[in-house]
């Protein structure tokens, strides 16, 4: 009898060991924090290119703040912008602490239909994030309600501070200027993108994934975050993933939902 008793005990252990097990596998939030927060680093890049970009020859007041110098070259080709953040941590005028460089070609104005800007970070960290690889922004024209958009490519990696750990991203996005695009506009806080497209990414454990933007994500540059939208992660080896960023609050929020299972998450490594 005791024999009996105590190997129903072990199954009971078991069981319950192994449907924890399960459940933290099925809410592995890896993919969507590193995801979460190459989104967010790579969208910081394009605004500060979109900070120092102005109207007629290509610069205006540094928005954003903690830049030490900005250097033009318009004798090469394509042109250059060395935006650089110093080596010291900056907090800037969005609350993001940076330093160091982030190199810039541009074949003409950032406005224009056909203008291929290349954007390079060097040594550059957003609050104590590294942000490493290339993002390839095209002028794309207008669309058919007469909004600017642009072709997006990005081969980047993202290293937690500490080199704690370090994820792969790579995307092909469409980013719609939908607010703040007027010529007489001269601040950058007025400027509201939407991105639809695909990406895919290795996480911090080595496991590879996609990614498709179910709902547009909503960026605007006054806040450091993604305010709205819905994009899926499939991960190779698991379950799809359903990552909601909310319906506008600016802050660093997010739900995932995996087979019915809802959980909340507040940024983080």
């Amino acid at each position: 009898m005791k024999n009996t008793l105590w190997i129903l005990i072990v199954f009971v252990l078991a069981t319950l060991g192994a449907c924890r097990k399960d459940k933290e596998k099925v809410f592995d939030n890896s993919f969507a924090r590193d995801n979460n927060e190459a989104e967010n680093l790579f969208s910081d890049l394009y605004k500060v290119v979109d900070d120092v970009s102005g109207q007629t020859d290509g610069i205006r007041e540094d928005g954003i703040g903690c830049i030490d110098t900005i250097i033009v070259d318009t004798v090469s080709v394509p042109r250059s912008i060395t935006i650089d953040f110093g080596t010291d941590d900056c907090v800037g005028e969005d609350g993001r602490i940076r330093n160091g460089i982030i190199f810039v070609t541009y074949t003409g104005r950032y406005r224009d239909e056909g203008t291929v800007i290349t954007v390079t970070p060097q040594n550059y960290t957003v609050n104590s994030y590294a942000v490493n690889g290339t993002k390839v922004i095209t002028n794309m024209g207008m669309n058919d309600i007469e909004q600017p958009y642009f072709s997006i490519e990005v081969d980047g990696s993202i290293t937690a501070p500490g080199n704690a750990w370090t994820t792969t991203w790579n995307s092909s996005r469409t980013r719609t200027w939908v607010e703040g695009y007027d010529e007489n506009s001269n601040t950058i806080w007025d400027d509201v993108y939407e991105i639809t497209g695909g990406a895919e990414g290795v996480n911090r454990f080595g496991n590879p994934y996609s990614i498709g933007i179910t709902n547009a994500l909503r960026v605007e540059i006054g806040c450091p975050w993604i305010v709205s939208g819905v994009l899926t992660i499939t991960p190779q080896e698991a379950d799809t993933r359903t990552v909601n960023f909310g319906s506008g609050d600016c802050n660093n929020g997010f739900t995932v939902t995996v087979n019915g299972e809802t959980e909340e998450f507040n940024g983080g490594d």
